[in-house]
Protein backbone atom coordinates (compact mmCIF):
# COMPACT_ATOMS: atom_id res chain seq x y z
CA UNK A 1 0.00 0.00 0.00
CA UNK A 2 1.48 3.82 -0.74
CA UNK A 3 1.17 5.87 1.61
CA UNK A 4 -1.74 8.60 1.48
CA UNK A 5 -2.69 12.01 2.88
CA UNK A 6 -6.56 11.93 4.34
CA UNK A 7 -7.89 15.67 5.58
CA UNK A 8 -10.52 16.37 8.35
CA UNK A 9 -11.91 19.94 9.20
CA UNK A 10 -8.45 21.23 11.24
CA UNK A 11 -6.17 18.36 10.54
CA UNK A 12 -4.26 16.81 7.75
CA UNK A 13 -3.28 13.03 8.22
CA UNK A 14 0.07 12.41 6.13
CA UNK A 15 3.23 10.20 5.57
CA UNK A 16 5.88 10.62 8.46
CA UNK A 17 8.39 13.01 6.66
CA UNK A 18 11.92 13.14 7.71
CA UNK A 19 11.31 16.94 8.99
CA UNK A 20 9.23 15.07 11.97
CA UNK A 21 12.07 13.30 13.66
CA UNK A 22 13.09 16.15 16.22
CA UNK A 23 8.90 16.76 16.70
CA UNK A 24 8.54 12.90 17.66
CA UNK A 25 11.06 12.78 19.69
CA UNK A 26 10.21 16.01 21.59
CA UNK A 27 6.69 14.72 22.40
CA UNK A 28 7.99 11.42 22.86
CA UNK A 29 9.63 12.73 26.24
CA UNK A 30 6.25 13.09 27.84
CA UNK A 31 6.57 10.30 30.51
CA UNK A 32 2.73 9.65 29.61
CA UNK A 33 3.61 8.47 25.93
CA UNK A 34 5.95 5.51 27.02
CA UNK A 35 4.08 5.14 29.87
CA UNK A 36 0.81 3.99 28.05
CA UNK A 37 2.22 2.89 24.94
CA UNK A 38 5.39 0.60 23.79
CA UNK A 39 7.42 3.38 22.48
CA UNK A 40 11.05 2.82 24.21
CA UNK A 41 11.90 4.46 27.44
CA UNK A 42 14.20 6.74 27.69
CA UNK A 43 12.95 7.87 24.34
CA UNK A 44 16.42 8.20 21.99
CA UNK A 45 16.75 10.52 19.16
CA UNK A 46 17.84 7.49 17.26
CA UNK A 47 14.34 5.77 18.60
CA UNK A 48 12.51 9.06 16.35
CA UNK A 49 14.44 8.92 13.60
CA UNK A 50 14.03 4.81 12.97
CA UNK A 51 10.40 5.23 13.61
CA UNK A 52 10.10 7.87 11.17
CA UNK A 53 12.52 6.34 8.54
CA UNK A 54 12.42 2.54 8.83
CA UNK A 55 9.37 1.74 10.58
CA UNK A 56 6.50 3.69 9.14
CA UNK A 57 7.78 3.50 5.47
CA UNK A 58 8.48 -0.68 6.11
CA UNK A 59 4.36 -0.80 7.93
CA UNK A 60 3.51 0.96 4.61
CA UNK A 61 5.28 -1.20 2.08
CA UNK A 62 5.05 -4.76 3.89
CA UNK A 63 1.13 -3.77 4.42
CA UNK A 64 1.65 -4.38 8.13
CA UNK A 65 1.06 -1.07 9.56
CA UNK A 66 -0.33 2.13 8.16
CA UNK A 67 0.82 4.78 10.04
CA UNK A 68 0.34 8.74 9.49
CA UNK A 69 1.19 12.36 11.13
CA UNK A 70 -1.51 14.36 12.59
CA UNK A 71 -0.64 17.63 11.93
CA UNK A 72 -2.51 20.84 11.83
CA UNK A 73 -3.90 22.25 8.78
CA UNK A 74 -3.27 25.71 9.69
CA UNK A 75 0.75 25.56 10.78
CA UNK A 76 1.65 22.14 10.18
CA UNK A 77 2.17 21.55 13.76
CA UNK A 78 2.45 18.04 14.95
CA UNK A 79 0.08 16.91 17.55
CA UNK A 80 -0.27 13.24 17.26
CA UNK A 81 0.50 10.34 15.72
CA UNK A 82 -2.69 7.65 13.91
CA UNK A 83 -1.88 4.14 12.89
CA UNK A 84 -3.55 0.86 12.45
CA UNK A 85 -1.79 -2.28 13.34
CA UNK A 86 -1.80 -6.23 13.60
CA UNK A 87 -3.82 -5.85 10.22
CA UNK A 88 -5.70 -8.63 8.81
CA UNK A 89 -6.66 -7.70 5.59
CA UNK A 90 -6.54 -10.44 3.03
CA UNK A 91 -8.51 -13.28 4.54
CA UNK A 92 -11.87 -13.33 6.25
CA UNK A 93 -10.79 -11.81 9.50
CA UNK A 94 -10.72 -8.18 7.65
CA UNK A 95 -9.82 -6.61 11.01
CA UNK A 96 -7.11 -4.16 12.39
CA UNK A 97 -6.42 -2.25 15.46
CA UNK A 98 -6.01 1.61 16.08
CA UNK A 99 -3.61 2.70 17.79
CA UNK A 100 -2.74 6.61 18.57
CA UNK A 101 -0.82 9.20 20.76
CA UNK A 102 -1.22 13.08 21.25
CA UNK A 103 0.99 15.58 21.76
CA UNK A 104 0.70 16.69 25.58
CA UNK A 105 0.17 20.38 24.51
CA UNK A 106 -1.89 19.73 21.95
CA UNK A 107 -4.45 17.11 24.32
CA UNK A 108 -7.88 17.76 25.17
CA UNK A 109 -9.10 19.67 21.73
CA UNK A 110 -10.54 16.70 19.96
CA UNK A 111 -7.49 16.64 17.74
CA UNK A 112 -7.29 12.77 18.41
CA UNK A 113 -11.10 11.65 17.91
CA UNK A 114 -11.06 14.32 14.59
CA UNK A 115 -7.87 12.19 13.29
CA UNK A 116 -9.02 8.48 14.17
CA UNK A 117 -12.97 9.24 13.25
CA UNK A 118 -11.30 9.85 9.80
CA UNK A 119 -8.78 7.06 9.54
CA UNK A 120 -11.62 4.75 10.69
CA UNK A 121 -13.89 6.00 7.70
CA UNK A 122 -11.27 5.21 5.52
CA UNK A 123 -10.59 1.57 7.15
CA UNK A 124 -14.14 0.91 6.75
CA UNK A 125 -14.80 2.64 3.57
CA UNK A 126 -11.34 1.65 1.55
CA UNK A 127 -9.87 -1.33 3.08
CA UNK A 128 -12.83 -3.33 3.57
CA UNK A 129 -12.05 -3.42 7.53
CA UNK A 130 -15.19 -5.07 9.48
CA UNK A 131 -13.86 -4.96 12.93
CA UNK A 132 -11.52 -2.63 14.58
CA UNK A 133 -9.79 -3.24 17.75
CA UNK A 134 -8.98 -0.84 20.29
CA UNK A 135 -6.48 -1.82 23.23
CA UNK A 136 -5.28 -0.57 26.19
CA UNK A 137 -3.84 -0.81 29.94
CA UNK A 138 -5.72 -1.03 31.93
CA UNK A 139 -6.34 2.47 33.82
CA UNK A 140 -5.40 3.98 30.45
CA UNK A 141 -8.47 6.63 31.23
CA UNK A 142 -7.17 9.20 28.54
CA UNK A 143 -7.22 6.29 25.69
CA UNK A 144 -10.48 4.65 26.67
CA UNK A 145 -12.33 8.51 26.53
CA UNK A 146 -11.34 8.19 22.63
CA UNK A 147 -11.89 5.52 21.84
CA UNK A 148 -15.89 5.77 23.53
CA UNK A 149 -16.00 8.94 21.79
CA UNK A 150 -15.76 6.92 18.29
CA UNK A 151 -18.25 4.40 19.56
CA UNK A 152 -16.09 1.41 20.58
CA UNK A 153 -17.53 -1.08 22.72
CA UNK A 154 -14.90 -1.91 25.47
CA UNK A 155 -15.82 -6.08 25.78
CA UNK A 156 -13.59 -6.84 28.71
CA UNK A 157 -9.90 -7.22 29.96
CA UNK A 158 -7.16 -9.30 28.84
CA UNK A 159 -5.27 -10.92 31.60
CA UNK A 160 -1.35 -10.46 30.93
CA UNK A 161 -1.67 -9.16 27.71
CA UNK A 162 0.49 -6.02 27.29
CA UNK A 163 4.47 -6.64 28.25
CA UNK A 164 5.44 -3.35 29.49
CA UNK A 165 8.79 -2.46 31.83
CA UNK A 166 9.22 -6.11 32.51
CA UNK A 167 5.97 -7.22 33.57
CA UNK A 168 2.47 -8.32 31.93
CA UNK A 169 0.14 -5.99 32.32
CA UNK A 170 -3.70 -6.50 31.59
CA UNK A 171 -5.35 -5.07 28.80
CA UNK A 172 -8.95 -3.45 28.37
CA UNK A 173 -10.28 -4.67 24.38
CA UNK A 174 -12.93 -2.69 22.46
CA UNK A 175 -14.60 -3.24 19.60
CA UNK A 176 -16.23 -0.86 16.63
CA UNK A 177 -18.25 -2.73 13.65
CA UNK A 178 -19.38 -0.52 10.48
CA UNK A 179 -22.72 -1.32 11.60
CA UNK A 180 -22.11 0.84 15.01
CA UNK A 181 -21.68 3.92 12.79
CA UNK A 182 -24.96 2.62 10.40
CA UNK A 183 -22.88 1.22 7.36
CA UNK A 184 -22.92 -1.42 5.78
CA UNK A 185 -21.01 -4.36 5.99
CA UNK A 186 -20.09 -7.20 3.17
CA UNK A 187 -20.00 -9.82 5.85
CA UNK A 188 -23.43 -10.55 7.69
CA UNK A 189 -23.27 -10.23 11.67
CA UNK A 190 -24.55 -13.18 13.27
CA UNK A 191 -24.33 -11.85 17.20
CA UNK A 192 -24.06 -15.27 19.70
CA UNK A 193 -26.29 -15.50 22.92
CA UNK A 194 -25.97 -12.48 25.19
CA UNK A 195 -26.14 -13.57 28.65
CA UNK A 196 -29.15 -12.79 30.98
Amino acid sequence: MEPLILNTPRLVLRPFEASDVDAVFAACQDPDIPRWTNVPSPYLREHAQNFVTEMVPNGWRDNTSYSLAVVTKDDGVLVGAMGLVRLELAGPERQAEIGYWTVKEHRGRGYTVEAARRMIDWAFGELGVERMEWYAEVGNEGSWAVARSLGFQREGTLRARIPHAGTRRDSWIGSLLPSDLGLPTPTPYLPGPQPS
